[in-house]
Parts: C-alpha cells; structure tokens; sequence
C-alpha cells in the first residue's frame, strides 16, 4: 500500500511578505492553515499513482482481446469486470 508523503509545514514568516503575513494574522494566529493549489495546478485523479495508466492500458487489452474473438463472457472471467463495464470498455475504445 502506498503511503501518503508526510505533510510539510512552512512557517509563514519565511514564505510571506511581512505585509502579507500581518494581514493573515488578523484573522488567524498560531493556527494551521491550509492553502489548496490553484484547480489548473491539480493533478487529476489517477495521475500520481499510475492508476489512470494502468487501468487505460487493462482496457486497450480487453478491446485488443475483443477484437481478436474472445467473448464478454471471457473478458468478464478474465478481469473481474461487469459484461455491462465491458460492452462500454470496447464500445468506447473503437
């Protein structure tokens, strides 16, 4: 199982500007804040951990495997998938 990075704390006092930093301060003190990226700078799900590649590359198999004969009822065995998961795997893939 893959085990998520330790969170990494920066002291505001090195990252702010000082007029930056006293603003923040009037709302928050000695708390932990959390600062999300910018949407366009967000890795979309799957990106990070290969899962996104390695589940398009188990579908160009089962569409590959299609194509070449085997039946739904084969590649359902085969991948522990739905005829439904793979009816719209192939249809998708064509």
């Amino acid at each position: 199982m893959r085990r998520a990075n330790p969170v990494r704390y920066k002291n505001a006092k090195d990252v702010l500007p000082p007029r930056l930093l006293k603003e923040l301060q009037q709302f928050v003190q000695g708390e932990l804040v959390y600062i999300p990226k910018n949407a366009d700078r967000r890795a979309g799900w799957g990106e990070l951990s290969g899962a996104r590649r390695q589940i398009a590359e188990r579908n160009e198999e089962i569409s590959r495997r299609y194509a070449s004969g085997w039946s739904v009822a084969e590649l359902e065995r085969k991948y522990h998938l739905s005829g439904d998961s793979i009816r719209k795997i192939v249809v998708k893939m064509k």
